[in-house]
């Protein structure tokens, strides 16, 4: 009965695209490595021009590349500087990952799609939770950051399976997340920024007050 839907193909790929892309918001490689296993174990197809991810070596690198992201988002300062780099590199595996799931719509839609759609909503995750270590840091002192690094390799995990297994369901949890990033992210961003304000006006005022017991 389903097959006789118009368009339900490009839905379901629409659907593991943006789930996959989700993921790649939390982490980078995980979602490629679960892609690369599921397709080598015959578990799911994939298309001759990503036929690539299938490889015995993609499997190898991707999943030496995701214990190596994992492990040093727990190492201090490490973190910090993986995401300044995360936005950009979350965009890109998010494109792949959701150009990987068509095959017969052309190149340029392919890809312009890939970049809107995978790399944006990446993108929006990504930079989200960059932010919100960025407040953690301000507030705990880095103490939370663990927490905040247990909760991307998890969200990763489960969007990947969820991309894999139930494409509606991950589409679902992939606009709500982006939903939440946007309202919650500037939230922490507002609570971060008047943090560094009330904390310069107390140096400022400490300043002040030597300055004044000097004269």
């Amino acid at each position: 009965m389903l097959d006789h839907i118009p368009y339900l193909p490009y839905l379901i790929s629409a659907f593991i695209g943006i789930g996959l892309a989700a993921a790649t918001g939390f982490r980078v490689f995980l979602p490629m490595f679960a892609v690369s296993l599921a397709t080598y174990m015959g578990w799911i197809p994939m298309n001759e021009n990503f036929h690539w991810l299938a490889g015995l070596p993609t499997l190898i690198t991707t999943g030496i590349a995701t214990v190596v992201e994992i492990l040093a988002y727990y190492i201090p300062y490490v973190d910090h500087l993986l995401d300044t780099m995360s936005v950009p590199l979350a965009t890109i595996a998010g494109s792949v990952m959701f150009a990987s799931q068509f095959a017969d719509i052309g190149t340029f839609p392919q890809w312009a799609l890939a970049l809107i759609a995978g790399g944006g909503t990446a993108a929006a995750i990504s930079s989200g939770f960059a932010g919100t270590r960025a407040a953690s840091t301000a507030t705990t002192g880095g103490l939370g950051n663990s927490v905040v690094a247990t909760t991307e390799t998890a969200g990763a995990g489960i969007m990947s399976f969820l991309a894999i297994a139930a494409p509606l369901i991950a589409f679902i949890i992939a606009i709500i997340l982006i939903v939440v990033v946007l309202v919650l992210g500037r939230k922490l961003w507002r609570k971060f920024r008047d943090f560094n304000s009330d904390r310069n006006s107390k140096i400022i005022n400490v300043d002040a007050v030597e300055t004044k017991n000097l004269e």
